[in-house]
Formats: C-alpha cells, sequence, structure tokens
C-alpha cells in the first residue's frame, strides 16, 4: 500500500471515530463521567485571619456534620446516584489546593467514611489574604475538569473576613453562575460582623443561594451541618433581602 493510500484510510479512520463520538453525544470526557444528583465543593477558608484552632474547629464541625444522620438523610433524599463531594482551602489569590479529591457519598457508611477523610485531612495552606474570588474561580475549576455529570453544582464558601486580595468575587460568582453553578455562603462573625452582607452582595449566587451565619467559630458546627442540610437535600431557600443590612437577621430565621 502506498503511503498516499496509507494516509488516506489513517484520515477516514480519524473521520470515522470522530463522527461516532459526536453521535454518542460529545467528547470522551463527557461521555465518561458519572451521573451523580450533586457535585459540592467545600470551600474552607485557611487564610491568616484563621488560627490553627479555629481552622481545626471547622474541619471538626465538617466532619461532625457528615456523621449526623440529618446529613445522611439529605443524602438520600438528594437521589439515587449519590453526592460528589470534594474539599478545597484556600487563603490568597495564589494559595488553593484540592485538599480531598472528589468522593461519592451516597449512604451511611460513605458519609462516615468521608467524615474520616476529614479528620485526616492537615492544613494545606498556613497564612495570606483572603482572595474569594480566588476560591470561587478554582472550585468552579473543580467542578469542570471533575468525572462526575451533577443534575446540580454547588460551591460552598466559609470564611471570617471579606475579600482583601486577589480578583472580584462578584466576577468569579458571575462566571461560575453562567456554568449553572449554585454558591452559598457560610459567613463567621469572629472578628468582622460585616461579613455577611459582604457574602450576600458579592459571594453567593445562582438557583437558591443563600448566607449562614455562625457567631464565631465555636459556632461553626451548628451552621455548617443547617447549610449543609439545605443545600445537598436541595431544600428551597426564602430569598435573602436586598438590603445588605438585613442578611444577618434572614440568614438566622431560616
Amino acid at each position: 500500500m502506498s503511503a498516499r493510500l496509507k494516509r488516506g484510510v489513517t484520515r477516514a479512520a480519524v473521520a470515522a471515530i470522530f463522527f461516532t463520538l459526536l453521535l454518542c453525544g460529545g467528547t470522551g470526557l463527557a461521555q465518561g463521567r458519572r451521573p451523580v444528583d450533586l457535585e459540592l465543593v467545600l470551600a474552607v477558608d485557611a487564610s491568616s485571619s484563621v488560627s490553627a484552632g479555629e481552622f481545626n474547629l471547622q474541619m471538626q464541625g465538617l466532619a461532625e456534620a457528615f456523621r449526623n444522620p440529618a446529613v445522611q438523610g439529605a443524602v438520600r433524599a438528594a437521589g439515587d446516584l449519590g453526592v460528589a463531594v470534594a474539599m478545597v482551602q484556600w487563603s490568597d489569590n495564589r494559595k488553593q489546593t484540592l485538599a480531598i479529591d472528589w468522593r461519592v457519598v451516597w449512604d451511611e457508611a460513605s458519609a462516615d467514611a468521608f467524615a474520616r477523610e476529614i479528620d485526616n485531612t492537615p492544613r494545606y495552606l498556613i497564612g495570606g489574604g483572603t482572595a474569594i474570588g480566588g476560591a470561587v474561580n478554582f472550585s468552579a475549576y473543580q467542578l469542570r475538569i471533575n468525572r462526575f455529570d451533577g443534575r446540580r453544582k454547588v460551591i460552598d464558601v466559609s470564611g471570617d473576613g471579606r475579600t482583601n486580595q486577589g480578583s472580584n468575587p462578584a466576577r468569579a460568582r458571575d462566571a461560575a453562575v453562567a456554568e449553572g453553578i449554585t454558591i452559598n455562603g457560610l459567613a463567621i462573625l469572629n472578628e468582622d460582623g460585616l461579613v455577611d452582607r459582604h457574602y450576600l452582595a458579592n459571594v453567593i449566587g445562582g438557583t437558591g443561594s443563600f448566607v449562614l451565619v455562625a457567631d464565631d467559630y465555636s459556632d461553626f458546627a451548628r451552621a455548617i451541618l443547617e447549610k449543609l442540610i439545605k443545600e445537598i437535600a436541595g431544600v428551597p431557600i426564602a430569598a435573602l433581602p436586598a438590603d445588605g443590612a438585613g442578611a444577618q437577621q434572614a440568614a438566622e430565621a431560616e
């Protein structure tokens, strides 16, 4: 067979494969994705304002939440396909890391296993500014490149400060929402009593988005439990008032 004929056969084979992929619904990446009821990124604040003890309270609160029967019930209520969940730690615009890679939680045993993984996850980032926009962009990227295809996609951002470094969180939020992602916030009023207003105006967005408030880090476990139940089960959330001054009261009333 001549070199020219061989090239013609190769091109024909490539064209046939490409056409088959189109008929099957797109690229190999899309075909290989596992359907789930929810893709959830837990974005945990590890910036300079968060002490070692405060960071540990966040991690303990998250682990306790996944052991809680109410969260495990929310996972079952979300559907039959399971919840794909990952954890991101973030601080300034140069510092984000995937602390726990994607896992699927669908029942009590898998939720308990994920809680144990949280227990054993160290703090990978220490110090840095508060770049919520960077955290949202990084979390949205993890949703974009993972191996799952969720009916819903949610980024759960928790933190104790307003953005003071990096990209504009409102622009990051708008870009994520345009991809069908919902961003919810947990504002920790540890040092700054206006964090919830900042989250309401600049961070949260998408279908059913909401802000909850923790008075301080000792209150984090209560707040994250309530938050996870709502966002995993997809419980409808009443719209928060447009006036930022009412954000805390509205969130607490939930």
